[in-house]
This record gives C-alpha cells, sequence and structure tokens, in this order.
C-alpha cells in the first residue's frame, strides 16, 4: 500500500520570505508561518495555540513568494512534510521538519475593492493560485533535500 504524505496549512507568515538561488540558478524561499487553532476550554474560555511551520518553495513559487507576499501575509499552502537531519558543530545530531509546499493560495484581500489588481501577474489569468506545474517545475530536477538552510 502506497503512503500519503499530504498537508493543508491556513495561515499568515512570521517574516518576509527569504529567497535565495542555489547552484543552477534554482531558486528557493523559506519562510516561518503561523497557523492559530482557538477553542474554549473546560471553564468556557476562549484559548488560542499557535504553531510555527517552516514553509519551503521552489523555483517560480519561490519568487513568487518573495515578489508578492510579506510578513503577516494571510495564505493556503498545499505541500508534504520533509524532515532533514545534520551534524551541528558540536557533532550532535539536529532534526528539521519543513513543509515543502507544491500548492500556494493568496487569501489577502485584494488592494483596489473590485476584486482586480492590475499589479499582481498570474500564469492562469485573474487566479491568484499558484502550483509548481504552472510556475516550470518538472519531476527529475535537481534533488530538493539539501537545502544550503
Amino acid at each position: 500500500m502506497r503512503g500519503v504524505n499530504k498537508v493543508t496549512l491556513i495561515g499568515n507568515l512570521g517574516k518576509d520570505p527569504d529567497l535565495q538561488y542555489l547552484e543552477g540558478n534554482i531558486a528557493v524561499a523559506k519562510f516561518p508561518l503561523a497557523t492559530t487553532e482557538t477553542f474554549k476550554d473546560k471553564t468556557g474560555n476562549l484559548v488560542s495555540q499557535t504553531e510555527w511551520h517552516t514553509v519551503v518553495l521552489w523555483r517560480g513559487l519561490a519568487e513568487l513568494a518573495q515578489k508578492y507576499l510579506h510578513k503577516g501575509s494571510l495564505v493556503y499552502i498545499e505541500g508534504r512534510l520533509r524532515t532533514r537531519s545534520w551534524e551541528d558543530k558540536d557533532k550532535n545530531r539536529r532534526f528539521s521538519t519543513e513543509i515543502i509546499g507544491d500548492n500556494l493560495v493568496m487569501l489577502d484581500k485584494r488592494r483596489d475593492g473590485n476584486g482586480d489588481d492590475p499589479h499582481i501577474e498570474t500564469p492562469q489569468g485573474n487566479s491568484d493560485s499558484f502550483n509548481e506545474q504552472d510556475m516550470g517545475y518538472t519531476p527529475g530536477e535537481p534533488d530538493k533535500d539539501n537545502l544550503p538552510f
């Protein structure tokens, strides 16, 4: 049986995307995303819990994020979990779990009120939804596991 590795998040960016270019001019963007869950405790008081996720976007999605997203932006992200490990300077084994984004939808309200923002150029007309296929990703390109950060 095949496994499923699927993550769906709606949250706010904790800081502006950090865009870097790897060998071969491959763009990669990384940013923290906060998701907040609100519920009532036993006494009826509202309690909020915020969870922080590290999101990594590649190629065209990375460049799109750097161009249009900023700290506080509300986004919908679809992707998959990826855990990396490395050895720190003290020879301790460290781990980091990240969301590798495959699909991005910008959920912030448009700026001009009539639903069209002439400053946003999208690959599919008026949609603010993007995925790796729209942005030129093709399977089999360089290994995504070796992030330089």
